[in-house]
């Protein structure tokens, strides 16, 4: 405790604490201009990141800023403002602390920028925003560490290349800047801290002692799951009788639209009427934090929430964690397990929940992962351009420079440390001209070149403009929910999603049923109406693909071939599609042909998560037209396409051709409206059109009508237009995930197994009940689907094994 202030070591003293061991690395090392501690949830990481800033601070309080905290979500920077204020306030330290994010009034804004507190809590888009301003350098004249809280989750994410080029923004204002990187989940630390560092400088990194595994397992359920759906409506008893159980538990799902079904059926069950809350991205800002404020104080027995409440917020009385619906990311699923017993050297305790049959085998081989600490993780890429292109215009609004000065400070930030003179240049003059095809509109004539060399804005009043658009967070166009003539908000629906609705459709939003009674001002106006049976919102929470690395070790557990550890009715399964057929097997392709109601069918084992799958899906059904195959749909999983036609494909081999298969994908996506919605994200994210214009934001039609007009002009006038270059590669790498098609083809180096069959097989039988594969509709939809569920397994032998289960 020697090197500790006296305040702060008697603060210890009168808590009983005592430093961890990471904590003192932390102080020892607190002059390195780079450091990272990978340190596990409740070992006191967020206040390791500080304790060097606030040894330094009450030993020479000075006015002005020192310390910048980032965090990706602003619920954790308000947590952190909590949490800081115990030492700081108990300690008798007299240093001020503000947190500054979209919900900070704009008085105390401004205030900020004249009279900076000592310690500014804040998120990559505000900091992104204060760099634009031309008294940046008077603000952070001060400043000397900056802490990055959950660093891993900005680095998979433009939001994190656009905090690194903020970074090195700051690095030019302030050189002995030091930065300092905080995580509990990290596949790759070297990865992370090359992303951290002012390239090419080392960045040193803390391990703190893990602490002990997880008490993770496996929900036991007297249903078994279903064999295909999200929902998990099988396993609501037991989930509740768990709640039951516990003080506080958290109920994670992958999606918005799941968590909101989920959370309406464990209500209606809920006969005790255990206090249950909600909290997904798409609620209304108030509700979330009625939710956060009875979560602090321990009024809730159990929260059904989404990723939403994924990062290091402390709830303090949770004491387990519920994943619904396979994890598809041991990383995730690991920063998810973390949120129980948020205490050092305390276990936390969670439970998997698998949606449907598959979904076992998958949390069983998470589950495996984790205790083998095997996180997942794709390579990180290139500093993606269009956030680049609207660094530029942000540097130019602080005022003008030179383009050399520029280069060399972008590729200090570890994302663009490999960026080449071209590359920026290229971007430089598409936010001069707007490029080619564009230079002769004014308003994408944005900068010019001074007499001597120096860049500026062309017109200094469009820095407000560009201000208002600063950010690489792309949400899809939603609409408000409110109340009909009350206003009061409920929270958002995708604009798609509305458009589908007539006067007297029903949906879920909140846990609550409502009913749709138009739409007024941009605004979709409810009633209550509990006692119908509701649509779903489709609400615009990411859909995750299962990773790389969970995918092949699904696929080696069927190599090896001992299912034990499986509950009977999926090891029956499992043993049941050998017999018949084949488990696919790792470096090999499997496919599946046989007939079924009257059509040809074709399976593809390609474990390449769900939008490789789905692109497969469109590009052979592509490649077999052109071959005369005649092919009538596809359906895609997680790890497989299923794909129906009229004729039989007796050789698939020519199909697997991979410069054929990125030929089609070049055509397909050029006119595809896939390809236009990545370019409207990356469009708007460099700055070629506004979402924000005189402080009102564009309807998503006027975006939409204005990004598909520019497109089109493009494709045919300037194919090889900066933006479309960005949008391929994004698209490539996003939307349709070729990268994974790729891995798949390297993977199997032609070594293709074509089983060709008599009927359906086991493993593929439950590829016919995804949704859109077996459209029953109408007043007695559940029976019918039943009936079809059952002469589906009948057919594929299933139904024998569930019978000996039971």
């Amino acid at each position: 405790m020697n090197d500790l202030p006296l305040p702060l070591a008697r603060w210890f003293e009168t808590r009983g604490w005592n430093m961890h061991p990471h904590q003192q690395a932390m102080l020892n090392r607190a002059s390195a201009p780079s450091l990272m501690l990978v340190a596990p949830t409740g070992g006191g990481k967020t206040l390791a990141g500080f304790l060097p800033t606030l040894a330094e601070l009450s030993a020479d309080l000075k006015p002005g800023l020192h310390t910048l905290y980032v965090s990706p979500l602003k619920a954790l920077a308000a947590d952190i403002k909590r949490n800081l204020r115990t030492p700081i306030e108990e300690a008798g330290l007299d240093i001020r602390v503000e947190d500054r994010t979209g919900d900070t009034p704009a008085s105390r804004k401004k205030r900020q920028r004249a009279d900076p507190p000592h310690i500014l809590l804040t998120t990559p888009e505000s900091l992104a925003l204060l760099t634009s301003y031309p008294d940046a350098p008077r603000m952070f004249a001060g400043l000397k560490r900056v802490v990055v809280d959950e660093i891993h989750a900005l680095a998979d994410s433009k939001r994190g290349d656009q905090l690194m080029l903020a970074l090195a923004r700051l690095q030019t204002l302030c050189p002995d800047l030091r930065r300092v990187g905080l995580s509990a989940t990290v596949e790759d630390p070297d990865a992370i801290a090359r992303f951290l560092a002012r390239a090419p400088d080392p960045c040193e990194i803390i391990n703190a002692d893990p602490g002990p595994d997880p008490d993770i397992q496996m929900l036991t359920t007297h249903e078994a799951p279903p064999w295909s759906g999200g929902g998990a409506k099988y396993a609501i008893p037991a989930v509740l009788e768990q709640v039951k159980q516990h003080k506080t538990t958290l109920i994670f799902h992958n999606t918005r639209a799941q968590a909101e079904l989920f959370f309406r059926n464990l209500w209606l069950v809920n006969e005790d009427g255990l206090p249950i809350g909600i909290h997904h991205g798409s609620l209304d800002r108030g509700q979330r934090e009625k939710v956060e404020a009875a979560m602090v104080r321990g009024d809730l027995r159990a929260i059904v929430c989404t990723g939403s409440l994924d990062l290091g917020i402390d709830w303090g009385n949770v004491d387990l964690v519920i994943q619904v619906g396979a994890p598809k990311n041991v990383k995730r699923l690991v920063q998810r397990i973390g949120r129980a017993n948020h205490r050092f050297n305390a276990p936390s305790k969670a439970l998997l929940v698998p949606a449907n049959r598959f979904e076992v085998v998958e949390c069983l081989a998470a589950l495996e992962a984790v205790r083998e600490h095997d996180l997942d993780g794709d390579p990180r890429g290139a500093g993606p351009r269009d956030v680049l292109c609207q660094h530029i215009l942000i540097a130019a609004s602080a005022g003008p420079f030179e383009a050399d000065d520029l280069y060399s400070e972008m590729t200090g930030a570890g994302p663009f440390a490999a960026l080449g003179r071209a590359e920026f240049d290229a971007c430089l003059d598409f936010c001069a001209t707007g490029g080619y095809a564009l230079r002769a509109y004014d308003q994408w004539q944005r900068l010019q070149q001074r007499p001597g060399g120096q860049w500026q804005l062309r017109d200094p009043r469009s820095a407000l403009r560009i201000r208002q658009n600063i950010g690489t967070i792309q949400d899809s166009d939603k609409l408000k929910v409110k109340w009909r003539g009350r206003g009061a908000s409920l929270g958002e629906v995708e604009e798609s999603f509305a458009a589908q609705l007539t006067k007297g459709d029903t949906f879920l939003i909140g846990g609550q049923i409502v009913r749709y009674e138009g739409l007024r001002e941009l605004v979709v106006e409810v009633s209550r109406d509990p006692g119908r049976k509701p649509k779903v919102a489709v609400f615009s929470g990411t859909k995750f693909a299962t990773s790389t690395q969970l995918s092949q070790r699904i696929l080696r557990y069927f190599q090896a071939g001992d299912f034990s550890a499986l509950p009977p009715h999926t090891a029956d399964w499992l043993r049941l599609q050998g017999e018949v057929s084949a488990l696919p097997q790792p470096g090999r392709l499997q496919i599946e042909t046989f007939p079924h109601d009257g059509r040809h069918q074709m399976v593809v084992y390609g474990f390449a998560g769900r939008n490789a799958q789905q692109t497969l899906g469109l590009l052979l059904t592509k490649r077999m037209e052109e071959m005369g195959l005649a092919p009538m749909g596809f359906v895609s999983t997680d790890y497989a396409t299923l794909i129906w036609g009229l004729d039989a494909v007796h050789d698939p081999a020519p199909l697997f051709d991979l410069d054929m298969l990125e030929a089609g994908l070049d055509g397909w996506l050029a006119g595809n409206a896939v390809m236009k919605r990545s370019f409207r994200g990356c469009a708007t994210i460099a700055g070629l059109i506004e979402r924000q214009l005189g402080g009102q934001r564009k309807t998503g039609r006027q975006a939409t009508m204005s990004s598909d007009i520019l497109y089109d002009t493009l494709l045919k006038y300037d194919p090889d237009h900066l933006l479309m270059q960005i949008t391929r590669d994004e698209a490539m790498r996003g939307l349709v995930d070729f990268a994974r098609i790729r891995e798949m083809c390297g993977r199997v180096q032609g070594r293709i197994d074509h089983i060709a069959l008599e009927k359906v097989t086991p493993l593929a039988a439950p590829m016919f009940l995804e949704v859109g594969k077996v459209p029953v509709k109408g007043e007695a939809e559940e029976r019918l689907l039943a009936e079809e569920l059952d002469r589906l397994m009948g057919a594929s032998g299933l139904t024998q094994i569930d019978k000996a289960t039971l």
